[in-house]
């Protein structure tokens, strides 16, 4: 257990002795507790080359435990994060020459280079409450412009640092904070902070964060927030979203824009030497370097009777790939998420001077009488990606189905389907992917 995990329970230990029952009384009454259960499998099938696939499959379990505070001005209160992750199939070694499919997407290896039985994790969040206002240290699940926990495989991504979050004005939620450290979906163990591109060793401690949410009405949100990983990259961003009556259904517009320059390290020949780099296209046939990117993007849903009709447009501006959190770099953290309208199932269409489209249908099949019964399909396609050898295009498809049972003994169990196609010129290749999920939620407290 890390210091800051053993400093809680002993804190969380100590105020259990000392405050009476009054106190308490808040605490154990507000508290809540649920044990999320997720089955899994993934098939990964490149299409392109003689690469393996990945195929895999397992069943999670997310224990979370909620209290509530200890009366009075300053009320206190812990909050628990168990996860457990249990293999039921996955491929032989990743070394292993022949294999027709490779092991760790969601799994971590182990020494011998094939997939451990299980993994687990324990986090524990301390939180103290001043008026509305609420301060917590410890494990933290983020999902604000400027940093996005990832939750796109057994186990969810984690960060360990301390943020705090104030409601004291209406219709104003002012949030600060900092991370130090990250949790990988297919990990047991906490690591340093990185970017896309960094070199071996070229991490960062440091990741500071803050911004405000200001409703002006009940149709109309702004926002603006602002991202500093330490050595690598300053990121502001500015937010919009506004909904519409028109007709018998309603227009919602969401407004993106992000600028995203370097810090430290990132910004000297030197610190680049030794690592610190973002990924991009730098022309003459460089893919790394300083970070300087602009990415806006506009994305409209009409809404009618079921039906959610989406266009959208996304461009990415500079020398780099748009940047935030990834820390792809460090052996068994990879797996990132980014609050971009086009991070979807397969890749997130970011990359330099990339320009992408986005059209999407979704149906709610409550409509006409099938309640639990959803739909939904994506197109997108990119074009003008800075490379070396020369502009490149990329397109992707996303379906996915989903049915939460609505009556009976199994009421609340979800089954999802997700089924995606890319085809790529970069990197990312043609790429064949299915994703089946079985989730269930049982209340304990």
């Amino acid at each position: 257990m890390k210091k800051t995990s053993l400093a809680l329970a002993v804190a969380v230990g100590t105020l259990g002795l000392t405050l009476g029952n009054a106190a308490n009384a808040a605490f154990i009454e507000d508290s809540t507790a649920k044990l999320d259960l997720r089955n899994f499998y993934f098939n990964n099938d490149i299409r392109d080359s003689d690469s393996p696939s990945n195929k895999e499959w397992g069943q999670a379990f997310q224990l979370n435990l909620q209290s509530g505070f200890t009366e009075g001005t300053v009320g206190f209160g812990v909050d628990a994060l168990g996860l457990l992750g249990v293999k039921l199939d996955s491929g032989s070694r990743t070394n292993k020459a022949g294999r027709s499919r490779t092991p760790g997407v969601l799994f971590p290896t182990d020494s011998d280079n094939s997939a451990v039985d299980e993994f687990s994790s324990l986090g524990l969040t301390g939180k103290i409450r001043v008026s509305k206002t609420i301060a917590q240290i410890g494990t933290l699940q983020p999902k604000l412009p400027v940093v996005v926990f990832n939750d796109g495989r057994l186990i969810p991504q984690t960060f360990e640092g301390a943020q705090i979050t104030s409601n004291e004005i209406d219709n104003l939620t002012l949030i600060l904070g900092q991370l130090e450290h990250s949790k990988g979906r297919a990990s047991s163990n906490t690591d340093s902070l990185a970017i896309a591109g960094a070199g071996a060793g070229a991490d960062s401690n440091k990741f500071y964060y803050g911004g405000a949410d200001y409703k002006i009405n009940k149709d109309l949100l702004v926002q603006y927030y602002y991202g500093n990983l330490d050595d690598f990259y300053k990121q502001h961003f500015l937010g919009l979203t506004h909904t519409l009556a028109l007709g018998a259904g309603s227009l919602k517009s969401d407004l993106r824009y992000f600028d995203t320059g370097s810090d430290g390290k990132n910004g000297s020949v030197a610190g680049r030497a030794d690592g610190y780099l973002g990924s991009g296209y730098y022309g003459n046939g460089v893919t790394s370097g300083e970070v300087d990117n602009r990415t806006w993007s506009a994305f409209f849903t009409y809404s009618l009777e079921g039906h959610a009709l989406s266009a959208g447009y996304q461009q990415v501006s500079g020398d780099s790939n748009f940047i935030q959190l990834n820390q792809g770099s460090i052996p068994g953290q990879g797996g990132a998420t980014t609050y971009l309208i086009t991070d979807r199932q397969i890749t997130n269409f970011g990359r330099a001077g990339e320009r992408t489209w986005i059209t999407q249908y979704g149906y709610d099949f409550g409509k006409i009488g099938v309640p639990g019964l959803t739909a939904n399909v994506l197109y997108m396609k990119g074009d003008n990606i800075k490379a070396v050898g020369g502009d490149q295009k990329e397109w992707e498809r996303d379906l996915t189905l989903s049915y939460v049972l609505q009556e009976g003994a199994l009421k609340g169990v979800g089954f999802a389907w997700r089924n995606a196609a890319l085809r790529s010129q970069t990197s990312s290749g043609d790429v064949d992917q299915n994703r089946l999920i079985v989730s269930y939620s049982i209340p304990l407290l």
